[in-house]
């Protein structure tokens, strides 16, 4: 059997209870099975209520929630945002009748605009949220371009550099590596922009190149270990002492 968990404290919802505790239990079984130790989620679970004010700031919030799984790449760009499971977006789409009941969706067609929960305004809901969408994989379009911009200016390369440097040339897998970090171009543009073959020869490259740094810190400390040896043979040795005779001692 499972341990229940623990009694709520006075003050404390029966969500807050159950987060602190799956959390807490979760992070205690990740930390011993990969032999880590200490926090493993960014900060204390809280919920913030959202009102509508009328200053667009509930639309901020619900588009920003509803297109995270596109800047994490949960979704490939020809995916539509409905096909993500682990979201609420998915039950936008929905009459009434076919979704939970807690979830508002009028509040949402309100702040777009939407004068009604029927099926044209759900279709128009989404043609927004997709549009938006849009805008931000341009946004992040852009920047990508800058940051291949930069990287090539640094290394002194043209465009056409990009095609004659093998596949796996360093400077090209740390640019790639740069992109993944900064930006959520997905692995197939990378590839392409960067003439780097498939998207599956990309996602090698950038797994086995941090297993390669033990391997070079090793072959570091193996030369530094050599120099120093050859260092102390070629030391010239310290001149011996003269052992003094017993007459020479008694002159003393």
């Amino acid at each position: 059997m499972r341990k229940p968990p623990p009694k709520l404290p006075s003050g404390q919802t029966w969500r807050q209870g159950w987060l602190k505790w799956l959390l807490g239990v979760y992070t205690k079984r990740f930390n011993i099975r990969h032999k880590l130790c200490g926090h493993l989620f960014a900060g204390r679970y809280k919920a913030l209520v959202v009102e509508g004010s009328g200053n667009g700031y509930p639309r901020t919030v619900c588009d920003y929630v509803h297109l995270n799984p596109v800047r994490a790449r949960l979704l490939p760009p020809e995916a539509a945002l409905e096909s993500f499971a682990w979201s609420s977006y998915r039950e936008y789409p929905k009459p009434a009748g076919q979704r939970p009941s807690w979830l508002r969706v009028d509040r949402l067609l309100g702040e777009k605009g939407i004068p009604k929960d029927s099926e044209a305004g759900r279709r128009q809901l989404g043609v927004l949220i997709e549009r938006r969408r849009a805008e931000e994989s341009e946004a992040d379009l852009q920047k990508a371009e800058r940051v291949v911009k930069e990287e090539l200016g640094r290394l002194g390369w043209e465009e056409d550099d990009l095609g004659a440097r093998r596949k796996g040339h360093r400077a090209k897998v740390m640019l790639a590596r740069r992109l993944r970090q900064e930006t959520t171009m997905s692995l197939k543009w990378i590839a392409q922009r960067l003439q780097m073959g498939s998207w599956t020869c990309v996602s090698n490259l950038l797994n086995e190149q941090p297993q390669t740094q033990p391997q070079a810190q090793e072959i570091l400390q193996r030369m530094q270990a050599l120099s120093r040896q050859v260092i102390f043979e070629t030391l010239p040795s310290p001149p011996r002492r003269k052992r003094l005779g017993k007459r020479a001692l008694g002159t003393i």
